[in-house]
């Protein structure tokens, strides 16, 4: 690569990834999810693949403030301390994103580049991948802003489109001057952009220095960087988390870095990416890039097949058994299953959008929940009461707190509990329990070596999250 130069990697956590409903929900999205038998999520894939990379700093990682935990253990998963978690108090897209990520850069670094990541992407060709950071790189130290084009197979119109000055040549990674920028079109225009070299799909990914970014902005969204810095200016530590200034961050302006400066600028430049990459931003999409059998399938989980063709069928509990059936896509979770048209799978935002206006909590809210200590299962509920399945990950404790509407019966099916009940401290082994009278106090922990899994029996008035009332807690919510 090159000699003292620092890279950043800036990596985009956030997002719902509605398209992908069932499995990609508002409270565990597509980024932290293991797709396609992958060992990793997609976030800790998208850090795993720059190893290799020379004068890498570790990531200063953008995300919801919501998906925090989940951010920090599958960071630690793979042995990475970021530079930064930097938590949004809402979405604004990537713009303010990108422009606190280069400001907050500064603080640490000389000027370094930034290597700008969505944590959704698929991209096989590491080696190739790596080829044109390097390129990317070089042309940074320009004071160029760098894009990705993605030299187009087939006419998407899921994606926008990179015209460049001139035609892009097979393999070739010289970086070219963008023309302009170009939305996602309609198939028929589609066609006729992937006939002419000029054009590559945007891949969303960019490399520039910190200062250069920050030098545009203040040309071309000047308030919007004001506010961006205040928002850094009132950055408050976290645990292992760095929060934005809720006040300030909330005015900044909702825009892409493309619309806010990709487009505008005179300095940018767009490096061919021959990598196999994708954006997994639909079940098509991963049917795409997945391992299919003889007839095109792809099969995940507990699935049968008898003369099926072309189809992405997913398990997660259940046994889909399919027949006769082809070009469809069927996903079973614990709570939803999913079927329809492979061909216009991008569609399912649309049902979505229906649960949530019927406030399903469907919409957004998986049955399996985690926490900073491990999670929970819903398992089945009524009108007075609800059963949980809890798993408290080793050295793990939950909040000390009470509730004003429900009892508790916790029952110890494998591994060590510590209960504390009203300052009354016991220790549970398997299939002992214990009762939590409405209004105790009470602190549940595992001291073990092993994850605990217990079984818990609410029962009152109301059974809602928000009837916890914390009085320590060890993550700070």
């Amino acid at each position: 690569m090159h000699k003292n130069i620092n890279l950043i990697p800036v990596i985009l956590a956030g997002g719902i990834g509605s398209r992908l409903w069932p499995l990609s929900r508002k409270s565990f999205p597509k980024q932290f999810l293991n797709l396609n038998n992958e060992k990793y999520s997609l976030l800790q894939e998208t850090q795993i693949r720059l190893k290799g990379i020379k004068n890498l700093e570790p990531p200063i990682i953008v995300c919801n403030e919501e998906h925090r935990f989940i951010v920090a253990e599958q960071m630690r998963a793979i042995n990475i301390t970021p530079k930064a978690i930097i938590l949004e108090p809402l979405a604004k897209n990537t713009g303010p994103a990108i422009a606190i990520s280069a400001l907050r850069a500064m603080e640490d670094s000389n000027n370094p580049c930034l290597l700008v990541l969505s944590a959704d992407h698929s991209i096989k060709d590491i080696k190739q991948f790596h080829k044109s950071i390097s390129v990317g790189i070089k042309e940074a130290l320009n004071d160029r802003l760098v894009t990705f084009g993605v030299v187009p197979t087939f006419p998407e119109v899921g994606y926008g489109y990179i015209e460049s000055k001139k035609a892009i040549t097979d393999d070739n990674l010289e970086a070219v001057k963008v023309n302009k920028f170009i939305e996602k079109p309609n198939r028929e225009i589609a066609e006729e952009l992937i006939k002419d070299r000029r054009y590559t799909w945007n891949s969303g990914m960019f490399l520039f220095k910190s200062s250069k970014i920050i030098e545009e902005l203040d040309k071309y969204e000047p308030e919007l960087l004001k506010r961006c810095k205040k928002s850094v200016e009132g950055i408050s530590k976290d645990l292992d988390f760095e929060r934005l200034n809720k006040n300030t961050f909330k005015n900044c302006k909702k825009i892409s870095i493309d619309c806010a400066v990709m487009e505008k600028t005179v300095d940018g430049s767009v490096i061919p990416l021959y990598a196999e990459w994708n954006d997994l931003g639909s079940w098509e999409a991963l049917w795409k890039t997945a391992e299919k059998d003889a007839d095109g399938n792809v099969s995940i989980g507990n699935v049968i097949k008898d003369n099926v063709k072309n189809s992405y069928l997913r398990s997660e509990k259940r046994l889909i058994a399919t027949q006769d059936i082809e070009n469809l896509i069927v996903i079973e979770t614990s709570d939803s299953i999913f079927i329809g048209n492979k061909n216009t799978s991008q569609k399912v935002k649309n049902i979505v959008d229906k649960l949530k206006k019927k406030n399903a909590s469907e919409a957004s809210i998986h049955r399996e929940i985690y926490r900073p200590w491990g999670h929970y299962l819903s398992i089945e509920e009524g009108r007075r009461w609800q059963i949980k399945k809890i798993v408290v990950n080793p050295g793990a404790s939950l909040s000390l707190q009470m509730h004003h509407h429900r009892a508790e019966h916790w029952i110890v099916v494998k591994g060590t509990a510590k209960v504390e009940i009203n300052e009354e401290k016991s220790i549970l082994s398997e299939n002992q329990s214990a009762y939590i009278p409405l209004g105790a106090t009470h602190r549940l922990s595992n001291p073990g070596k092993v994850p605990l899994i217990l079984i818990e029996v609410q029962s009152g008035s109301y059974l809602g999250e928000d009837d916890i009332v914390r009085i320590k807690d060890l993550y700070g919510r």
